[in-house]
């Protein structure tokens, strides 16, 4: 699934909610768009577990600031 979060306040330290996204889903890739304050996550994750790790990682978040994107996904990879 992929994500966006809408960033609010002081930015978050990428490396430190890759780490703390990765510790569950190894696959996770993240990345914040430099044109808008949003950070794009693409994760096996669901909102809400998603909402809790950011958390964890020093980075309150709600349910507001977190928007899933309909999949884009062929089922070719892995069917």
């Amino acid at each position: 699934m992929e994500f966006h979060i809408t960033l609010h306040g002081r930015a978050p330290d990428p490396l430190v909610l890759e780490d703390a996204i990765r510790a569950v889903d190894p696959a996770a890739l993240l990345d914040v768009d430099p044109a808008s304050p949003t950070l794009r996550v693409a994760t096996s994750l669901d909102a809400r577990q998603l909402i809790a790790l950011v958390g964890e990682a020093g980075y309150p978040i709600t349910p507001q600031q977190v928007t899933q994107l309909p999949s884009i996904c062929c089922g070719g990879c892995s069917g």
